[in-house]
C-alpha cells in the first residue's frame, strides 16, 4: 500500500536545528508565553484560547497535534511518538472541563513536554551519530 502524505515532509529547506527552534517556539506560545504579575505562574495561548467553550480546547489540541506531526517527520521513534500523543490527549480531554481544565491546561504544559522529548531524542540520536 503506497503511504500517502496529507502534508509536506518537513525536509529541504529546513536543518533538524531549524525545525526543533520553530517547534520549541510554537510550544512557548502555547504554553508559556505570558506571566502572571508578581507570580511566577507562566500561561500560553492554550490556556487562553482554552478558555473558548467548546472549540478552543478542539483548536489547541490541533495545534499540540502539529508539534506531534512535525515530530514524526523529524524522525521520533514510535514510541516518543506515542508519549507525545498521550501528552496531547491528555490536555485536550481534561482541558474541556470547564474551569479545572483551564487550571490544568496551565499547569501541565503538554508542548513543552513534547518538545522535550522530541529534544531528549535528537539529542540522543546526535550522541550516537
Amino acid at each position: 500500500m503506497a503511504k500517502i502524505e496529507i502534508l509536506p515532509p518537513l525536509r529541504g529547506a529546513y536543518s533538524e536545528k531549524d525545525a526543533l527552534a520553530r517547534l520549541d517556539m510554537i510550544a512557548s506560545l502555547l504554553d508559556n508565553a505570558f506571566l502572571i504579575p508578581g507570580t511566577t505562574i507562566r500561561f500560553g495561548l492554550d490556556g487562553i484560547i482554552g478558555l473558548v467553550p467548546g472549540i478552543g480546547d478542539a483548536v489547541t489540541t490541533v495545534m499540540s497535534a502539529w508539534i506531534v506531526y512535525e515530530a514524526k517527520q523529524l524522525g521520533a521513534p514510535k514510541h516518543v511518538i506515542a508519549r507525545m500523543i498521550g501528552n496531547v490527549a491528555l490536555d485536550g480531554l481534561v482541558g474541556a472541563v470547564p474551569l479545572v481544565g483551564d487550571v490544568f491546561d496551565v499547569m501541565w504544559k503538554a508542548n513543552r513536554r513534547n518538545i522535550k522529548l522530541l529534544r531528549d531524542h535528537l539529542d540522543k540520536k546526535a550522541r550516537r551519530a
